[in-house]
Order: structure tokens, then sequence, then C-alpha cells
């Protein structure tokens, strides 16, 4: 529907006016929060700061409270699994930590930055309470390795809270054609990906069998932080099936416009199959709706997503993409720009997203796994009259 597409892109538009790098989420979040509260979706924050949404399924039974944004009660019994769309909040950037002299301002690098990014001349912003932004140019770097510092000149003298969160000065948000152009589409298209297909699935009469969840997590780019102890915690029932929503740098095979990536793996670990197969049936489905439908299928080795974090601890994972330029602000050219999406990809990813939620009661089903299950009784009798006698 029009108005759906048109409000995906509008939370997508929500979430790129706050600039965030790891540890310095809170206006996301509450961006987060705020639609989550617009939509009725009930949610609940774990000690870590990570957001935990949920739709309850039909299949959900027990002592339970309706509506509660934590984990199935104990005793609960649903032969659907949980299934958890996760995106993270945070993108790289730096962190004002200290006055440095002569009017600077020494800040740590947060994440994977591009080399340019540290030269002098780059223009930035650095965030400050009730969403102020104050302009700012790089002054070059000092130091290496994880002692690594850039200097940073605010273009009019101020005070600073410290620590203080400093991003490129790039567009928040802005629709180019085909193509969404924005300072932090890893991973807010994730983020807002995940509430449009929320949404939807809160609309309809008829909820998906099992449990789904939003998880938005924190401090990412730094290393999975908030995944990882998310995972740790069990902040997700036991055998829910985890997808990782991301943004990931274009690969031959991922290429933009033809559609969100069914990530099988990423540069770290391979994924689950029987994750997956709520994809891959959820793409059998969207097809036959529409003949269509694009959809890519890729092992996404340009990086690491939350899915191996949820992985590491058990959990079937799996993931999804959207093809990504401008991998980290970092332009073919060695400089700084903005990141960019297809707005198809985006669109379809949530189509796929929302029927996914649908399709996890039905992921054994796929045409592949019904295809390989039945072996023709010729070929079946051929093997045997011609196989080795003992």
């Amino acid at each position: 529907m029009a108005d759906e597409r048109a409000e995906a892109l509008e939370f997508l538009e929500r979430l790129g006016r706050h600039p965030a790098v790891a540890f310095h989420e809170a206006a996301v979040a509450a961006e987060v929060t705020a639609i989550l509260d617009g939509l009725g979706i009930a949610h609940s924050a774990d000690e870590w700061g990570n957001i935990l949404a949920k739709i309850p399924g039909m299949e959900t039974t027990g002592s339970e409270t309706a509506g509660a944004a934590t984990p199935s009660a104990a005793g609960a019994v649903a032969a659907t699994p949980p299934l958890a769309l996760i995106a993270h909040m945070d993108h790289p950037g730096f962190e004002i930590l200290e006055p440095a002299g002569d009017g600077l301002w020494r800040a740590a690098v947060l994440g994977g930055v591009p080399p340019s990014s540290l030269a002098a001349g780059i223009p930035l912003l650095v965030a400050q309470p009730g969403g102020r932004r104050l302009a700012a140019v790089s002054e070059g770097a000092e130091g290496e390795g994880e002692t690594r510092r850039l200097l940073v000149r605010l273009l009019e003298p101020a005070e600073l809270d410290c620590p203080a969160a400093v991003v490129f000065d790039l567009p928040d948000f802005a629709l180019d054609g085909d193509y969404i152009r924005m300072r932090a589409v890893d991973d807010l298209a994730g983020c807002a990906g995940i509430l449009a297909a929320l949404a939807r699935l809160s609309r309809h009469p008829n909820p998906p069998a099992g449990d789904i969840y939003g998880l938005f997590t924190r401090a990412e780019e730094v290393g999975l932080v908030g995944a990882r102890l998310a995972a740790e915690s069990e902040l997700l029932p036991p055998g829910a099936l985890a997808l990782s929503v991301e943004s990931s740098r274009t690969l031959p095979g991922a290429e933009q416009g033809q559609g969100p990536v069914i990530r099988v793996g990423d540069a770290g670990y391979t994924f689950a199959a029987d994750a997956e197969a709520a994809l891959i049936r959820a793409r059998e489905t969207l097809r036959e709706r529409d003949a269509a439908f694009r959809c890519q299928r890729q092992l996404m080795s340009g990086g690491v997503c939350e899915a191996s974090a949820f992985a590491l601890y058990g959990y079937a994972a799996t993931g999804l993409a959207f093809p990504l330029g401008n991998y980290h602000n970092g332009a073919p050219d060695g400089g700084i720009a903005a990141e960019y999406i297809h707005r198809d990809d985006y669109l379809g990813g949530v189509a796929l997203l929302e029927e996914t939620a649908r399709r996890v009661s039905d992921r054994a089903n796929t045409a592949f796994r019904q295809r390989l299950s039945q072996i023709p009784t010729p070929q079946r009798q051929r093997l045997a009259q011609s196989g080795i006698k003992n």
C-alpha cells in the first residue's frame, strides 16, 4: 500500500534527524520508543539500554501478561519459535573526551571510520543535549593505535558537555531519485525497516503464529557490544530465531536496485539454514503474489553483523541486508560522503520482514526442501539395482 511505503520512509527520516555514535544513542532510542508508543506496541529497555518491542503471536499461552515486552513466560507453549528482528542504533564516529588546548578538543575514534576522516579539514557536527548541533572541523590526528585521537575545532567557541558525540556533517536524510542518502543509513535503515514491519503486523487483524520481537541495540560499531550483552543475558527467549537487519556494503551478487539480500553469513560466521528458511519461504510467497518482486541471496563478507553475536550464544541466526554505497561514509575517491541505498531495496526489505514473520510456522515448506525430500522411485530403484552387493 502506498501509505505503508510512505510510513516506512517517514520512520527512516525521523531516525535520521538524530546524530548518534556508540554509547551516545539516547536521541535515536527516544525516537524509536516514540514511534513504538505511537503504534501502541509494547516495549521495554534492558539494563544496557537495548530496546525490546514485542507483538504477541497467536500461539502464545500461559501466564504471560498480554502485550508485555518480555520473553514468553515460563511454561508457555508455542509450536512456532519466536522471531527477533535486530538492528543497531549507532554509527561510526568520534567522542570528544577533553580539551586539547589552543581551542581544540581531543576526540576518540568510535568504530570503523574511513582513514581520510582523520585528516584536517573534514566538516563535523558535535551533538549536544536538547538536539543542539555545533559546527566543527577536524584538525588532524595525534597518536597511534588505540591511543589515536582526532583533534576537533569548533567553528564558534563554546563550552561542551563531555563526553560528546561527533559525527560527519552530512545530510540527515534525502531522497535522490531512486536512492536514499543519509549520514547513517547503517543501521538506521535496519531500525526503521523493523519499525515499519512491526507497524504493519500490529495493525493486521490476524497476528503471526509466533511471537515477534524487535530489538534495537547499542554500541554495535565498537564490537557488537549491545547485541552480545543481550544474547549473553538471554533477553530473547531460548529457541528464538535471530534475524539481523543490516546495511552492508555492495558486493558482486548483492547489487543495488536488485532487492534486499538474504544474508547467508558475514565476515566471521555462516548462519543457520533453519532460520534462513523463514526468509526463503517469505520470498517464495511474495513472488507468488508478484512475479516482479526482487530479492537476492549472498554471503555478505564485507563486515560482521549482530546475527553472529546471537549465533555465538546458541541462537539460530540469519540476516537481511540492504546493499550499501559509501560504506561507513567512505567515498570511492577517498573522501567523506553520505551513505546511500536504493529505495526499492529498502521498501522490498520491509515487505520481506513482514512476510517472514508470518512464514516462521511454514518455514519447512520451501520449494527447495520439498524438492530434495522427494526422491523419484525410478532413480531409487536404479541405484538399488546397480549398487555394489555385499
